[in-house]
């Protein structure tokens, strides 16, 4: 009877310590132009933002809070269209980069290290070439600045046209066959995969597709940050991370790094795009690793 009152006695305080452990967390809303984000806050000192991938939401970043927060600010945030933040609307012209930038000055972050994945590494991308100013250092993993047209290039009647006919296919095959398919498709990695299969589709079953489903106007600076980049050439030290699978092509160089003074690129092995939640432990020693060279 000791011992189960014992086993009893930890459960009790292993609950409670969790409740204290995310009550300790701060979350919030900013206001951004025509719209809100839902941040969260925890740890204390330099400021590290993480900025999460399409059809996702801050949760993804879940085993990096919990490794970061120990030695840093981490601020987690919903962009967008995404999470509990505003949603996006057809003809609402903003940036996800001007966004972050709304979401750094509410905040009083005058400098941050900032690290996306995917959609957040175009996001991060974005930022590095229009407000280097604003970063300590950039890590873009499995993203870069797009190639796409920039918010201030207006949509063609040939692009509408090309969006329509993805939207109907959409609409034809069923909301939630894409989501399925979309979701299988970010399955396809490693050995370490599996792990993340049920949060991975709980963040993309909560999605609410609005971006397949729409006219999305070109909320990237997209081209016009790459030439831009090319012109200012930052020195914000930044670090490219790919997934590397067993089998299949090794990522070259992105071209982005011939216009960076200090950046490099790196792997994680046996891993695909979602290389933060297949390999987290190998991930976070690589982030952490770097971002000690700039504390």
């Amino acid at each position: 009877m000791r011992t189960m009152g014992r086993k009893m006695l930890l459960v009790i305080v292993a609950l409670l310590w969790g409740v204290v452990a995310v009550s300790a967390r701060e979350p919030g809303y900013v206001a951004v132009p025509d719209g809100r984000l839902y941040y969260e806050i925890s740890g204390a000192g330099e400021p590290l933002i993480f900025v999460h991938g399409h059809s996702l939401d801050r949760r993804m970043w879940r085993e990096q809070v919990a490794c970061f927060e120990k030695h840093f600010r981490v601020i987690v945030y919903d962009a967008r269209g995404y999470g509990r933040s505003s949603k996006q609307r057809e003809n609402l012209l903003f940036t996800h980069c001007d966004d972050l930038v709304a979401l750094m000055n509410a905040l009083g972050i005058e400098k941050a290290h900032v690290v996306g994945l995917s959609m957040g590494g175009f996001i991060a991308g974005d930022l590095l070439a229009m407000h280097p100013e604003r970063l300590l250092s950039c890590t873009l993993a499995e993203g870069h600045i797009r190639s796409t047209p920039s918010i201030n290039e207006p949509m063609t009647a040939q692009e509408r046209a090309a969006k329509q006919i993805s939207i109907d296919a959409v609409k034809a095959k069923g909301l939630a066959a894409y989501k399925k398919e979309w979701f299988e498709s970010l399955m396809k990695g490693g050995s370490r995969a599996e792990r993340m299969r049920r949060p991975l589709w709980r963040m993309i079953r909560k999605w609410d597709g609005w971006q397949a489903t729409h006219h999305e106007v070109h909320c990237y600076y997209a081209r016009e940050a790459m030439e831009v980049l090319k012109e200012r050439r930052p020195e914000v030290p930044t670090l490219f991370l790919s997934g590397r699978r067993p089998t299949g092509k090794q990522r070259t160089n992105p071209s982005m790094m011939n216009y960076l003074k200090n950046s490099r690129h790196e792997y994680i092995d046996d891993s695909g795009h979602m290389c933060n939640m297949e390999q987290p432990e190998a991930f976070n020693e690589i982030v952490m690793q770097f971002l000690a060279e700039y504390r």
